[in-house]
């Protein structure tokens, strides 16, 4: 039962993590800031999701499993994140930029 309870919490809350990344790739105004919020909110959404998984398979290979894919992904996605960056600097892509004194309306 509380390996249920945990299971679930965890999954419920990469599933807000998720949720909240996909919001924030259609509401911020250029590319570094949605891949600010798409990097930051999949490790954690699929770490959570990948953690409740591990709790529902319960002390088996599978759970070595789960726990490989979300190492790769600790490493992977900053990297990721950081290549297409770069990439967009490269590119060409200039930063959003709020001037002082400008009114947000």
């Amino acid at each position: 039962m509380v390996w249920d309870v945990l299971s679930w919490i965890s999954i419920l809350g990469g599933l807000f993590f998720i949720v909240v990344g996909g919001v924030g790739l259609l509401r911020f105004p250029d590319v570094y800031t949605r891949l600010h919020a798409a990097g930051m909110t999949d490790t954690m959404g699929a770490g959570l999701v990948l953690i409740g998984l591990a709790f529902q398979a319960g002390p088996t290979l599978i759970t070595v499993r789960l726990l490989m894919i979300w190492a790769f992904l600790l490493f992977t996605s900053p990297i990721g994140t950081h290549a297409l960056a770069r990439a967009a600097l490269h590119g060409g892509v200039v930063p959003f930029r709020v001037e002082v004194g400008e009114d947000d309306s």
